[in-house]
């Protein structure tokens, strides 16, 4: 490690504690961190003001602190107890619900801050509490048990020192990874052994970065120098028996990883905001024309000081400009109640209540892998509704990731492990040459070499049947075994192997065994693994023969193996990757090279000295394997199938139809992927594909290729400006659009001039010109760059990102929703995502019907809100037009208080939950419904406006109509006259009924619930109302509201009149409703004249909510979508592929047995 004694980032370790041997390194005690957990955001002592401050954060919040408090300092013509009481209730509301998830979290770091470990100490096991552990103790597991925190392996009781690791819980990964124990502790098995350990562990300081760990462990042996070994890169994963800790508590991975996502917020939340701007605007302007107006009033004689209410000297001789500034905040006080803030704490319960209708869903469980929906957020509910864009990956979304070798071609010969004719597996089938002609003698070498390659060249591991949950058996074979690897193709080669007559038995003390056909046990040692990597997309093996011959066996993609490749036969190797990309197969080549002694030796040292670097580790090692995987003889090829996820196709057909555009981002190969997007009919026959790849660009400019692209599509759109929301359209030329990764690079590197935009913005016409979008050979980030060019393009549409692996999550936190698929890639994309689904099918109920549901119902609370307090506001606006603008309030201050709390603010609660405008089969059946909800419709600002102004046409109805209509009648049949109290209660009474009302005709999906919360809110204001009148409360000092609404009730006008001004208010809505439903309906109003609301709630069982499938497909559609149906190649490549690019593959002449070849194809 010569040069690196500057590198000072690190900590030293002491295993076990114990000091080094005299002669060695200094001992310099270090401290660290507990293991304590803590994930809790408060304590006890900090909760009240830590959430009171971010509480008052939020500007609503604070705004009526402020009012209150103004209240508290000046003469307000209000009670604080109006302004204070609402806001209580909302701050506890608000409290109340966040103690409970911080003390949901406080719960969870207790259970495993409790856990008990096994440790030695002294050479003897002891137990104690997790969150006691210290860095360096020596920990042991025992299978199937959780890691306290992040440790390093030291040994296992197995003999070859390695163990199986599964991280989920750290990185979503549900599949075995192995782990290997250095060559100098895997033998200290006992308590005793270990307890005799000398060693030192140098490492890098806490990184959050789970896929990188770089360190050196120095073993001392019979007090001698340190032997220096290293482990190779792997993800720092705890394993089973004997370990050391090195990162605890806080300082541990998962808890540096352990951070809240980014703040998203919905499209609904953003319009909600620029309402409360313009309401806030509103009520500024109704002060300042009250305080305008009251001194222009009071500038006559004798209105400044009446005689029956004169002022003190003091009053005389304060400042005008104070005295105007205090009577505007008075003003703002007796308005304030405009703002709603009820709103949010009532938005806030619809949508951590609504959520539960995903998680409840019975068609979105999936009975084969036991998962349901999750939500990981309740806040971008309503965004499921105005989704535009969708980025989806292919491999484990859009396909089943459960792997199926299909065949292999050696030296230009074929082999399939199955022969199938007419849908029959053939007797004695396994290993037969599908080609006329027979290979020769140094053909079956290369092909037992290839065999060899494939038996070798992998990190499968073989466990016992007995010992694994979920096994999966070796096929055609006796033994109880199964295969186990972190990668899925991986397994699905060496079993397809075994189905070719080589048999992958184990890994036992670094020596690999395989099962030849001949039925022979061959030997190989293990001496290198060069780990797979996604920049290389390859891996290798260097294994020695028993003859003593040393090979190197790499496997990889196409792309990086052809380069490397110096011998073999390369061209009919080439011709049927392609062919078998075409068929929307995986494929990887494999080749090798013999190493002499001296280069192995070469070998051994570059790699030795790339793995105790302590910095710049990865790149040191990726140039040594540059160095070592070259010169290689290819020596075949192998495909292996990837089915597509049920339903796929129909859920693309279906969002296609609601006007979203899909667009695929994957890793795989051009050809593989467009194959995938023929059969999920993404792309369709009719289809004309545009090509924007490296290949193209090397043979022209980009700069040319833009310009070409972009004329293609002018010439049958007409103009660029096509609408970008149309999706499919029967009247348009339709196309789809092929880019890879290295021409999108191209696309986003700056020009020479400091600028990209002009290609962007070309690229992004062309893209909306286009009615699919495959982006292949994606890095990680490169999806993430996709999703942000979309997201802050000129129209700003909502975007959403789908996937299930890790490398999704870049573009699930980028996209506006994040959906996790959670499959079979682990659940780490789950966990980053907003939501989760079991499978790609669900995406479709998700958004057309729970998407369409939630902004419908939150897009009515918040109009509705408003309208119901410009109601409320308005007359009290009006009213000081009649009393000189004295600031005397209108209503009572139990109704005051009560009217957002009490008397309206559970019917559209429930109407958000429950109401649905449509059924749910109706919603599954027509996509294109969804289309009527797009681009936030129902919050634009014409339908604000026309809420605002029927707020303020029914308040002057209330007003006027209650002031003209007892003008002249305010005497009761028993002499008693009608006063102001009485004037305002009847103004409010009207209101109550109208808005409640209101909220009636707008609900088209009635239950139980919403009969007992609408007509119990309003007989709750009766009730409430008698009460409040008809009692003397003890604890009142003055109670100006007795018997005023009995008294009004007693009154036979007051009856007609409630009537009357109720039937005018809700008579323009009635009426426009009807006419634009006759004259300008839109598709959900048709559909409502043709389709009652289906009885069925949503919460329905699954056999209730199955559509009819109006819609058929088409028989080939069928065949496409069969996941267990086994067709010819040349069907498939006749019936969806002949479209496709084009190959240079020759035709390969298929041999079949004789009572097979009159066979109808």
């Amino acid at each position: 490690c010569a040069g690196e004694e500057d590198w000072v980032d690190s900590r030293t370790i002491y295993v076990g504690h114990k000091e080094p041997p005299p002669g060695a390194e200094a001992y310099i005690p270090q401290r660290y961190p507990d293991n304590r957990i803590v994930s809790s955001k408060y304590t006890f002592w900090n909760f009240i003001p830590k959430n009171l401050f971010e509480q008052f954060r939020r500007i609503a919040n604070f705004y009526f602190l402020i009012i209150f408090l103004v209240q508290l300092i000046i003469d307000t013509p209000t009670s604080p107890v109006t302004s204070g009481l609402p806001l209580f209730f909302v701050i506890t509301v608000t409290a109340i619900k966040q103690g409970y998830e911080d003390w949901l979290r406080h719960k969870a770091d207790n259970a495993m801050n409790q856990c008990p470990v096994h440790f030695i100490q002294h050479g003897k096991l002891v137990r104690k509490q997790s969150r006691k552990l210290r860095v360096g103790d020596i920990v042991m597991v025992k299978e199937n048990e959780t890691f306290p925190c992040d440790l390093i392996f030291l040994s296992s009781n197995r003999g070859d020192g390695t163990c199986h690791v599964t991280t989920a819980s750290l990185d979503g990964e549900s599949s075995h990874k192995t782990h290997y124990a250095i060559q100098d502790t895997k033998g200290f098995h006992t308590e005793e052994d270990i307890d005799a350990l000398h060693a030192t562990i140098e490492c890098e300081q806490p990184q959050p970065d789970l896929y990188k760990f770089v360190g050196r462990i120095n073993v001392y042996s019979n007090l001698s120098d340190p032997v220096v070994r290293s482990w190779p890169i792997r993800d720092e994963s705890p394993s089973l028996m004997l370990w050391v800790a090195i990162y605890t508590g806080m300082e541990t991975k998962m808890a540096l990883n352990y951070q809240s996502k980014s703040q998203k917020r919905s499209a609904v939340e953003k319009s909600m905001n620029v309402f409360l701007v313009v309401y806030l605007c509103i009520l500024i302007s109704k002060a300042l024309v009250n305080t305008v107006l009251k001194y222009v009033w009071q500038s006559e004689p004798f209105r400044d000081e009446p005689w029956y209410n004169q002022k003190t000297e003091s009053e005389r001789q304060r400042n005008l400009f104070l005295r105007a500034f205090t009577d505007f905040l008075a003003f703002m006080v007796l308005f304030n109640y405009i703002i709603p803030v009820s709103m949010y704490v009532t938005v806030e319960m619809q949508k951590f209540l609504g959520s539960y209708f995903i998680t409840w869903d019975e068609d979105m469980f999936d009975e084969e892998t036991g998962e349901g929906p999750l939500v990981n957020t309740s806040d971008l509910n309503e965004e499921l509704g105005q989704v535009e864009y969708i980025f989806t990956d292919k491999t484990g979304t859009l396909t089943e990731n459960n792997m199926a070798f299909k065949e292999c071609c050696i030296e230009g010969h074929v082999y399939v492990p199955h022969v199938i004719c007419n849908g029959q597996v053939l007797p004695d089938s396994s290993g037969i040459d599908m080609i006329d002609s027979s290979p020769g003698v140094s053909s079956r070498e290369r092909e037992e070499l290839f065999f060899r390659a494939l038996c070798l060249c992998h990190t499968v591991q073989v466990k016992d049947e007995d010992h694994v949950d979920g096994p999966r058996k070796s096929p055609d074979s006796g033994k109880s075994c199964i295969y186990i690897s972190s990668s899925p193709d991986e397994v699905a080669l060496v079993e397809g192997v075994q189905r070719l007559g080589f048999t992958y038995l184990r890994l036992k003390d670094s020596y690999m065994e395989i099962l030849n056909r001949n039925g022979d046990i061959e030997r190989f040692e293990l001496l290198e693994v060069l780990s797979f990597d996604s920049v290389r997309r390859r891996m290798s093996v260097i294994v020695r023969s028993t003859a003593g011959e040393i090979y190197l066996f790499c496997k990889g993609a196409d792309s990086s193996i052809f380069p490397r490749v110096i011998e073999g036969k390369v061209d009919q190797i080439r011709s049927r990757v392609e062919r078998n990309a075409v068929e929307g197969l995986r494929t990887l080549c494999v080749a090798y090279k013999r190493l002499i002694p001296e280069e192995y030796e070469g070998v051994c040292g570059l790699l030795q000295a790339a793995k105790v670097a302590l910095q710049d580790r990865e790149k040191k090692l990726a140039e040594a394997y540059e160095q070592i995987e070259k010169d290689l003889i290819l020596l075949g090829a192998t495909a292996v199938e990837d089915r597509l996820q049920e339903k796929a196709a129909d859920t693309i057909e279906a969002l296609q139809k609601a006007g979203i555009k899909v667009w695929v981002l994957t890793g795989d190969k051009m050809e593989t992927a467009a194959a995938t997007c023929y059969a999920c009919r993404l792309f369709r026959r009719g289809t004309q594909l545009l090509e924007l790849t490296t290949k193209r660009i090397e043979e022209q400019s980009l700069h040319d290729v833009l310009f070409e692209l972009s004329k293609t599509v002018l010439r049958c759109s007409g103009s660029l400006t096509r609408d970008h929301f149309s999706g499919l359209s029967t009247d348009m030329h339709d196309y789809g659009l092929i880019i890879d990764g290295a021409a999108l690079s191209l696309i986003m590197k700056p020009r020479e001039d400091g600028s990209s935009a002009n290609y962007r913005e070309l690229f992004l016409d062309i893209c909306r010109n286009c009615s699919a979008v495959l982006c292949c050979r994606m890095a990680p980030l490169q999806k993430a760059q996709i999703v942000k060019l979309i997201k802050f393009s000129k129209e700003h549409p909502i975007t959403l990102a789908i996937g299930d692996g890790a490398n999704d999550v870049s573009m699930i936190l980028e996209a506006h929703v994040g959906i996790g698929v959670i499959g079979k890639e682990g659940r780490q994309a789950a966990r980053n995502s907003d939501y989760a689904i079991p499978k790609f099918k669900h995406l479709k109920k998700m958004l057309l019907v729970h998407g369409h549901f939630y902004y419908i119902r939150i897009s009515e609370l918040v109009q509705y809100f408003f309208y119901k307090n410009v109601c409320f506001i308005f007359p009290q606006f009006l009213y000081q037009f009649f009393c000189g603008f004295s600031q005397q309030t209108l209503y009572d201050t139990a109704y005051l208080t009560l009217y957002n709390i009490s008397f309206t603010s559970l019917p559209i609660l429930l109407y958000s939950l429950m109401e649905q405008h449509v059924g749910v089969d109706v919603l599954k059946r027509d996509p294109s419904l969804y289309r009527d909800i797009a681009k936030n419709a129902l919050l634009r600002w014409r339908v604000f406006i026309y809420w605002t102004f029927l707020g303020v046409f029914d308040a002057l109805v209330f007003f006027f109509g209650a002031y003209f209509m007892f003008e002249n009648t305010t005497v009761t049949s028993n002499g008693q006259m009608f006063g102001n109290w009485t004037f305002g209660t009847l103004v409010f009474t009207v209101m109550v009924f109208t808005v409640t009302l209101k909220l009636a005709l707008d609900t088209h999906y009635w239950t139980w619930i919403n009969h007992f919360v609408i007509w119990g809110s309003l007989l709750f204001y009766v009730v409430f109302s008698l009460l409040w009148g008809g009692i003397i409360w003890p604890f009142l000092s003055y109670q100006r509201m007795y018997y005023v609404f009995i008294h009004m009730l007693s009154c036979g006008p007051a009856w007609l009149g409630i009537l009357l001004l109720i039937t005018v208010s809700l008579l323009p809505d009635i009426l426009k409703k009807v006419l634009c439903r006759q004259l300008w309906p839109t598709a959900t109003e048709r559909t409502q004249n043709t389709h009652c609301p289906d009885s069925s709630p949503e919460l329905a069982p699954a056999a209730s909510l199955q559509s009819p499938g109006a819609l058929g497909p088409r028989p080939t559609a069928a065949l496409r979508d069969a996941p267990t149906r086994k067709v010819p190649c040349v069907l498939w490549r006749s019936e969806e592929y002949a479209v496709l690019l084009p190959t240079r593959a020759s035709p390969v002449t298929v041999t079949v047995p004789a009572f097979c070849r009159d066979a109808p194809t």
